[in-house]
């Protein structure tokens, strides 16, 4: 019987929403092992002088714990 944990994690990038959503998953697999899902519970972006400057997500990460 497997037993999973669910995590929240924030992660960010210029480019886009994707891109910031595969940073934190990158990210989180530097420490965190069996990662077998990822939700993104929000989505933001900063604006400034009228252009989105960066683009922030809220990850709910679901990992099998060993």
């Amino acid at each position: 019987m497997s037993i999973a944990k669910i995590i929240e994690l924030s992660a960010e990038s210029p480019k886009n929403f994707e891109d910031a959503i595969q940073n934190g998953i990158t990210r989180a697999s530097k420490t965190i092992h069996g990662i077998k899902s990822a939700r993104v519970k929000e989505q933001h972006v900063v604006i400034d002088d009228g252009k989105v400057t960066l683009y922030r997500v809220d990850l709910k990460v679901t990992f099998v714990l060993d």
